[in-house]
Formats: C-alpha cells, sequence, structure tokens
C-alpha cells in the first residue's frame, strides 16, 4: 500500500515538514501494529501562506526586521542562489500571530516583509516569490515601497502615516530615494485567495474583521485602498488584487513605473504553483491513499487553499481513499473522510489521527 501525505502547516502549531512528519510517524507506527505493510511517502504543501518558503530549496536566511506594529523582530527566507530567487512570506515579518496581542488594522503595515525583500536583492535576488497569506495588514503594500525607498505623501509633500487607513490622504508617491535594483525584480506573488483589492469581496470587508477592524476601521481602511488604486492607476477588480491586505496593488504600481507595463509581476495561485513545484500530480497518482489537512477547514478552503488544491489532484486522480486532518470543520469535505483532531497538543493531536486514519483504511 502506498500512502502520501501531503498537509498544510497548522498555523501556529506545526509547519507542513512538521505535520507531515508527524503523521507520517504515527501513522507507520499505527499499520504497523495491524500488520499492514505501508509505504509512506510525505510532500509538505503551501498555498503562499505561512511556511510557503520553506517549501522551497535554498539558503535559509533570518535577520532583524519588525513585525506589523513596527516592533524589532527576526525573520526567515529562502535563497536559492541557483536560480537567484528568494521565497518570502509574508506571514514571516508581517504575520498575524506576531500581533495577536495588539491587533492595529488601521496602522499595521508591511514595512517588514519590504526589509526582507530588500536584504534578498543584495543577496543577488533577480526574482522575488512572495507568498501572500497570513498577513495582519491592509496597507495596500505601502508599507514594502516606504522599506524601498517610496514614500507615500499627502498633498502638502508631508509623509503619510503608516498603515492602510492614512491613505485616503494619498497624493503622490515620492520615488527619490527608490532602491532601483529591489525594486525592478520579477515578481511572482503567490495568492491563496481571489479577492479583489475593494469592494464587499475586497480586502478591507473580507479580511478587516480577521485583523482585528471594527465595522469603522473597514469603512476607512476601504477607502484608504480606493485611493491607493486610484492614485497609482491600478485596477481594484482584478481577482487577487485583494490578497494579503492589497499587497500585489503597490507592486503591480511599482514594477510597471520601472518598466512601463505590469508584465514583471505574475499574481498566481500559490497551492497551484507549489503543487507543481514539489510533484504533487505525480505523487498523487502513485498513492492508494492521500491524507492532507490543515489546522481549520472551511468553504474557503476548497479555493486556492492546500486542500482544496490536493483534494482536486486526487479526484483527477481517482485516488481510493482521502483524508482531510484539521482542528475543526465548519463545511463538508468532498469526497474524503473527515478526522478532526482532539483537544490536546499537536503531537497528540496527529497521532490520534493517525490512528483513526489506520482504522479506516482498507
Amino acid at each position: 500500500m502506498r500512502i502520501l501525505i501531503a498537509p498544510d502547516s497548522f498555523k501556529g502549531t506545526a509547519t507542513a515538514p512538521e505535520a507531515a512528519h508527524m503523521l507520517s510517524t504515527a501513522l507507520a507506527t499505527e499499520l504497523a501494529h495491524r500488520g499492514i505493510n505501508a509505504d509512506i511517502t510525505t510532500c509538505p504543501m503551501a498555498d503562499g501562506g505561512e511556511g510557503t518558503s520553506t517549501i522551497f530549496h535554498g539558503q535559509r536566511i533570518t535577520l532583524p526586521t519588525v513585525d506589523a506594529n513596527g516592533r524589532l523582530t527576526e525573520a526567515s527566507y529562502t535563497f536559492d542562489p541557483d536560480t537567484a530567487t528568494a521565497y518570502i512570506d509574508v506571514a514571516a515579518a508581517s504575520g498575524l500571530p506576531a500581533v495577536q496581542d495588539q491587533l492595529q488594522p488601521r496602522t499595521a503595515d508591511t514595512f517588514g516583509t519590504g526589509v526582507l525583500i530588500a536584504d534578498a536583492q543584495t543577496r543577488g535576488a533577480t526574482r522575488i516569490t512572495l507568498g501572500l497569506g497570513g498577513s495582519a495588514t491592509i496597507d495596500g503594500g505601502t508599507g514594502i515601497l516606504v522599506a524601498l525607498g517610496a514614500t507615500p505623501l499627502n498633498a502638502a509633500g508631508h509623509p503619510l502615516r503608516q498603515g492602510g487607513a492614512a491613505l485616503v490622504d494619498l497624493d503622490s508617491i515620492d520615488t527619490a530615494q527608490l532602491n532601483i535594483p529591489a525594486a525592478a525584480v520579477e515578481w511572482v506573488l503567490l495568492a491563496d485567495v481571489t479577492n479583489p483589492a475593494t469592494g464587499e469581496s475586497g480586502a478591507a470587508h473580507t479580511f478587516g474583521p480577521q485583523k482585528g477592524a471594527s465595522a469603522q476601521d473597514v469603512t476607512a481602511l476601504e477607502a484608504g485602498i480606493a485611493k491607493l488604486c486610484e492614485v497609482c492607476n491600478v485596477d481594484p477588480t482584478i481577482a487577487g488584487l485583494g490578497a494579503a491586505g492589497a499587497i500585489p496593488v503597490s507592486i503591480v504600481w511599482l514594477s510597471t513605473l520601472l518598466h512601463g507595463n505590469a508584465d514583471h509581476v505574475h499574481l498566481v495561485p500559490g497551492a497551484t504553483v507549489v503543487a507543481d513545484s514539489v510533484g504533487l500530480a505525480e505523487a498523487v497518482a502513485q498513492a492508494d491513499v492521500v491524507i492532507t489537512g490543515e489546522g481549520c477547514f472551511d468553504a474557503q478552503s476548497l479555493s486556492g487553499k492546500v486542500v482544496g488544491e490536493v483534494l482536486k489532484v486526487c479526484a483527477a486522480a481517482s485516488t481510493p481513499q482521502c483524508f482531510v486532518v484539521a482542528g475543526a470543520f465548519s463545511a463538508d469535505v468532498p469526497s474524503a473522510h473527515a478526522i478532526e483532531l482532539i483537544d490536546a497538543d499537536i503531537t497528540a493531536q496527529l497521532s490520534d489521527a493517525a490512528a483513526q486514519i489506520a482504522a479506516l483504511i482498507v
């Protein structure tokens, strides 16, 4: 029997490689107790959110930066010198868990992510693959612009306060101090959502409440992102521009400024890109059982997320048995067994999940 374990990270508790390893070890033990001989392969996955950069090969770089609230922290990314590509998660420096104790949706920004981007360029990166999931920000990527030397200004020529709410006063962006080599890289933006920048399904309305925004905050942030799109001459209705608090808006503007068009910006589904990179389809085709999982399975899990991508590939391959492991389920799982984790530490949770799966494997 051939078993493939291809989970996402279990946010805040286990990275995708850690979850895959724990499930594999526990499942091997459970199956051995039942006299079942199995060939277990792990294939950690990601969709642009937390842990995406760890999926790719290269050197792990760690350096000081700031979190979404401007507090000193450290963050890591992966740099592959062979392809001159840096794989950076927005969640690494500007992620939600680091500021969960003090959510500031109006002023949180992506400056810390910009620090990582600038560092990667100095090491020789000519392509930035930016995982857009898990941010604590709705600043339209303007924090990244500031870190790269572009300053948003109001009509009086004064720099704006950081964050998305202040963008309602945006008049222009000063590029006199722009870090041109860093700004001119090739951008691959891994989106885990297809939301536009503005509107009822845009960044502020859809993701603002998850980042601590009140109804009043959402209104202010919506107005700020709309003004940013207007000043940057970026169409806010394009699918995916709302990812990570509308970060793609600033990236599209920046690249268009330097190259004359947006051809150097590639906004793509993160889960699909990672699946292609790790050879998921080939691995699934050889498996009798496929196990995937994430922290919480909900309606969004089937739209651009890891679990949805894995289940889609399994459906195409007619995989005999599929399992989804999650801490909670708020939506039905199509064509797969749902394995809900018990309330315990992650190692015990995944061991229990392995026992449940072993009992159901036929």
